[in-house]
């Protein structure tokens, strides 16, 4: 299945999913194009789709094929014509955007151990979540 997000000036409203078939061209190579023809066939030709993966994060096909636009479309998120890009909502004000993965990082690397952390904006830092 390919995946497809609607932009609606340039912020996702919609992700949809299209078989493979439907974007595969006369050869069998697929074509992001085809999706979207067949997709404004039913929404309308006046609406604006980019495919997306479902596989991929921070520019990264999780399973090695080729990434899609640095990550997959979601609901609210915003699509960047200069990176190519779906950018998450930023969830902290004190958080940055990655340039290289598109996406939010915090001013802190969250520690890497066992324990679960949650990130306290007040403090700008991550707390411990008691288990």
């Amino acid at each position: 299945m390919a995946s497809f997000a609607k932009l609606n000036n340039n912020i996702i409203e919609r992700v949809e999913s299209v078989v493979n078939e439907v974007i595969r061209d006369s050869n069998g190579v697929e074509q992001e194009q085809l999706g979207i023809q067949f997709l404004k066939s039913l929404y309308g030709q006046d609406t604006n789709w980019k495919q997306t993966s479902y596989n991929t994060n921070g520019g990264v096909h999780l399973l090695g094929g080729i990434p899609f636009r640095k990550n997959h479309a979601g609901i609210g998120y915003t699509y960047d014509l200069q990176r190519d890009a779906f950018i998450a909502p930023k969830p902290y004000n004190s958080w940055v955007l990655n340039e290289t993965t598109c996406n939010w990082d915090a001013p802190i690397t969250r520690p890497i151990d066992d324990n679960m952390y949650k990130w306290n904006e007040e403090i700008l830092n991550w707390e411990l979540i008691n288990g």
